[in-house]
């Protein structure tokens, strides 16, 4: 693959704004995360609350990824990117005037940042539909690696709390969403060709399908193990190592900076040798890192290796799902984005609350990583049991330039 070719064959400009805006959007979405040991201590809240506390953004996200998919059959995604950021920066401006006093209003702005979530189902479509197949690991992998806005918010939310208190930390951030919006309006455009807008039937037609099922758990392992850890890991090193909140977030940011780095990685490795054999291998790697990380290591330093690595894996294996769902689905990308999305955000959801609710009741997280890891295997075997279907039918040779 030659860097000049993939560059003409597209449009760069909007590349890099669905890139932007994806980043900026997962900034916020997992805010509560790293701001959860702070709002925990105010509040007093218990474990499982606080695993709920920060699942409940990544439920939302996933549940306005439907609507949000089908906006961008209907109205292109450039236009459904400049509605969800302007709701997210309405209720991020709303939470810091008026500030949040209890544990309700919490979990109301994280129905809020649930938005901000969604433009996983805009960014990756407005990117997608200006490459051709054997681009398409590459270029949502690009797109798609802006869940390295995760990054930002653990290194940056913990220390800016301590600062300024974490109510102040959702005014601060209108900053730089403020900035995006402007570059994302002028920089942005909707590939030519746009799609025919469907009708809600025809929306979830799309399930009779058992390939769309197959495509919404695999990515409900990787992108849910990817935004549940996310979201939980500056209270799990709080709480299993007793770290300070900013030492956590920076620690957090260094496994998601895997997960999201590598993301690309995942996207160009499945574009040269396979989605499905790519695949395959990240599942293995997630189950034996969740395993591992079940135990509780003794060192901070070896945990924080774990999930580094479990994190890559999960990172690159979001890049790997998203290089087949466009050869499967190439003219349903906006409602299988929303879809799949939407499975991947429930995983999240289910990771992060269940961690909770193991800390809670069982004393510990093992169980919550114990079965996180087993479903990762699930996942390897049903793609097991796919891959020979595809590569003789929509993967075959004949149908596709890309490998799949």
């Amino acid at each position: 693959m030659k860097l000049n070719d993939f560059l003409k064959a597209g449009h760069p400009p909007t590349l890099l704004m669905a890139f932007l805006y994806f980043d900026m959007s997962f900034m916020v979405w997992v805010m509560l995360g790293p701001l959860g040991v702070h709002i925990a201590r105010e509040l007093a809240l218990s474990p499982a609350e606080k695993g709920l506390m920060v699942a409940i953004p990544v439920l939302a996200g996933a549940l306005f990824r439907v609507p949000f998919g089908w906006m961008v059959d209907s109205i292109g995604p450039k236009k459904t990117g400049l509605i969800g950021q302007v709701i997210v920066i309405l209720g991020l401006l709303l939470a810091w005037v008026v500030g949040l006093g209890n544990l309700q209003e919490v979990y109301i702005m994280g129905i809020l940042l649930g938005v901000a979530g969604a433009s996983f189902a805009v960014a990756l479509p407005l990117a997608s539909r200006w490459y051709p197949p054997q681009y398409q690991g590459l270029a949502l992998g690009i797109a798609g690696a802006g869940n390295s806005g995760t990054v930002f918010a653990a290194l940056f939310a913990p220390v800016l709390a301590n600062h300024f208190g974490w109510n102040a930390v959702f005014g601060l951030a209108l900053i730089p969403l403020a900035v995006t919006l402007l570059v994302y309006t002028l920089l942005a455009r909707d590939p030519e060709g746009k799609a025919k807008p469907l009708r809600l039937t025809e929306y979830f037609a799309i399930l009779k399908d058992k390939d769309a099922w197959w495509f919404m758990f695999f990515y409900s392992v990787t992108f849910g193990g990817f935004v549940g850890l996310a979201s939980s890991l500056v209270i799990y090193f709080n709480g299993q190592y007793g770290v300070e909140p900013a030492t956590a977030g920076y620690l957090t940011a260094a496994c998601v900076f895997m997960g999201s780095g590598f993301r690309p990685v995942g996207g160009y490795l499945a574009d040269r040798f396979g989605g499905i054999r790519t695949l395959s291998f990240l599942y293995l790697a997630v189950a034996l890192s969740m395993f591992i990380v079940s135990f509780g290591i003794g060192s901070v330093w070896g945990g924080l290796a774990a999930f580094m690595m479990g994190m890559m894996a999960l990172g690159m294996g979001n890049g790997s799902v998203f290089q087949l769902v466009p050869q499967r689905f190439a003219k349903e990308i906006g409602v299988i984005t929303g879809l799949v999305g939407m499975a991947g955000g429930i995983g999240g959801f289910y990771l992060a609350s269940s961690l909770g609710f193991s800390k809670q009741y069982t004393g510990d997280y093992q169980m919550g990583f114990l079965i996180f890891s087993g479903l990762s295997l699930i996942a390897f075997g049903g793609l097991s049991a796919v891959k020979s279907r595809w590569r003789a039918t929509w993967g075959s040779p004949v149908v596709t330039a890309a490998r799949v």
